[in-house]
């Protein structure tokens, strides 16, 4: 028996594979296929079924590509109704997996059709869960996601979670692995741990949703407590899953298409496309094609996509560094974005050296961000990070600005007005920078560098927010 947990950074997000005696499964697949398709090869084993959780929200699955391609069964639990070809199992339906079995345990909570899928050993002893949604590693998943208004609630899934949780996952033995789908970072729970894996037993020690003596009631208001709002993009995603989407080959052939300045200029003009450019923060600030959003490839890319970027079949046009083109797009892909239409050949060098029009981000360091604020009373300065980290500690004389509701914001703020961002590295506060400067806000300075040397330089940070001192945007 092989178990190989296939994870992705960027998504926080985990898929498996699973194999005996030469028939292999793969659980929450992500939108391309050549993974698991070279892992099959490359062990002359065979696909036999693609089992999904749920109807995933924060990316889009490749359950239909893959199944087209291999000829294996896609596989949900019970409730998953689909607009394609899929086998609905029964709760505690078996899967034979050469000498290996796969158990349906339906978990509703996180979602009505929300599945663990337990793997028993060929003695038939409990080996593994892949939990999904449903469990996590210091937390479980969110309950507001699949909340329908006037009938369902965010309390009902809860509840249901609960009872999932209670009476068909730690009933298992201690000692079984815990296999979720996603860890930290994602915005599928509140409190998840950066470990990918666990045991059960080490779970109910440490996951506050686990404690023996907690009651329903205290577990429905800690699951639904402090929520955030989920990232817009959460139902459009959901919707693909469950009613299909276009060939990922096509996706890609259609976005990775190299374009001369000229033609990245006019394909520009032609279109209402989003120049995406995804280089390095530090290059970005330098210089960038006018207009141009900054969403680094060496952050949480593809969340922050879909969080800011309101339309999933918006035109994309997209500046990267060399040789990351083809991985821009497929980042893209994974939550959704299918319609990229080229990317600008030979990156920002090459339009800059055609001496075609630039722009940059007036940036500074930590260091003389310091001075500013020491020396300006007047200065203006917006934190860009999530309201939980502002919460936990900021600077005094400061406003939260989150980047994930800048748009919502916008009335804030003044375009005659000087503003000084920042976030928790630099990264948050150049994609906050770059869509400001994008609607006409030219006077922006950025910070690059971090909030601990911030604190280092003795710049004044309290954790909660004084009115007396709260700056008016």
């Amino acid at each position: 028996m092989l178990i190989e947990q296939i994870y992705t950074g960027c998504l926080a997000q985990g898929a498996y594979y699973i194999e005996s005696e030469g028939e292999a499964a793969i659980i929450d697949p992500l939108r391309e296929t050549k993974p698991y398709l070279d892992r099959m090869q490359e062990r002359g084993a065979r696909i036999k079924y693609i089992f999904e959780t749920h109807f995933h929200a924060d990316f889009v699955s490749g359950h239909l590509d893959l199944a087209q391609k291999t000829g294996a069964t896609i596989v949900y639990g019970p409730n998953a109704e689909t607009a394609y070809e899929k086998y609905l199992a029964k709760d505690g339906e078996e899967f034979q997996l050469g000498k290996v079995t796969i158990r349906v345990l339906h978990t509703p909570g996180h979602t009505p059709e929300s599945t663990t899928y337990l793997l028993l050993d060929k003695a038939g002893k409990p080996h593994a869960i892949f939990s999904g949604d449903t469990l996590f590693i210091g937390d479980v998943g969110r309950p507001d996601l699949a909340q329908k208004k006037g009938s369902l609630t965010k309390e009902d899934l809860a509840g249901w979670l609960y009872d999932s949780l209670r009476n068909k996952i730690m009933t298992l033995p201690d000692e079984v692995i815990v296999y979720p789908a996603h860890g930290a970072g994602s915005a599928c729970g509140k409190n998840m741990s950066s470990e990918t894996w666990s045991t059960l037993g080490e779970q109910k020690r440490t996951n506050y949703a686990l404690r023996a003596d907690m009651t329903k009631e205290e577990f429905i208001k800690e699951v639904t407590d402090g929520l955030q709002p989920p990232p817009q993009y959460f139902a459009k995603n959901a919707k693909l899953n469950k009613t299909g989407y276009e060939s990922f080959d096509t996706v890609m052939e259609r976005g990775a298409v190299a374009l001369s300045p000229k033609e990245f200029e006019d394909a520009a003009n032609a279109t209402d496309a989003v120049i995406l450019d995804v280089r390095d923060k530090n290059d970005f600030v330098k210089g960038f094609i006018p207009n141009s959003i900054f969403i680094g490839l060496d952050g949480t890319f593809a969340p922050w996509v879909g969080a800011l970027i309101p339309d999933l079949q918006q035109a994309i046009l997209i500046v990267a560094p060399e040789g990351q083109e083809e991985e821009t797009v497929k980042r893209l892909s994974r939550v959704g974005y299918d319609n990229a239409i080229g990317y600008l050949e030979g990156s920002f060098a090459a339009w800059a050296a055609d001496g075609r029009e630039v722009d940059q981000v007036n940036s500074i360091s930590v260091e003389e961000f310091a001075k500013r604020y020491n020396e300006q009373e007047d200065l203006k300065v917006l934190d860009v990070r999530k309201p939980g980290e502002w919460e936990g500690e900021h600077l005094e004389n400061s406003d939260n600005f989150p980047l994930d509701f800048i748009s919502s914001n916008m009335h804030r703020i003044q375009k005659d007005n000087s503003y000084t961002l920042h976030c928790r590295s630099g990264y948050r506060s150049t994609i906050a920078a770059s869509i400001l400067k994008s609607r006409g806000f030219e006077n922006i300075v950025n910070v690059l560098g971090t909030f601990e040397e911030m604190a280092s330089a003795g710049m004044p940070t309290t954790d909660y927010v004084c009115p007396s001192k709260k700056v008016s945007a």
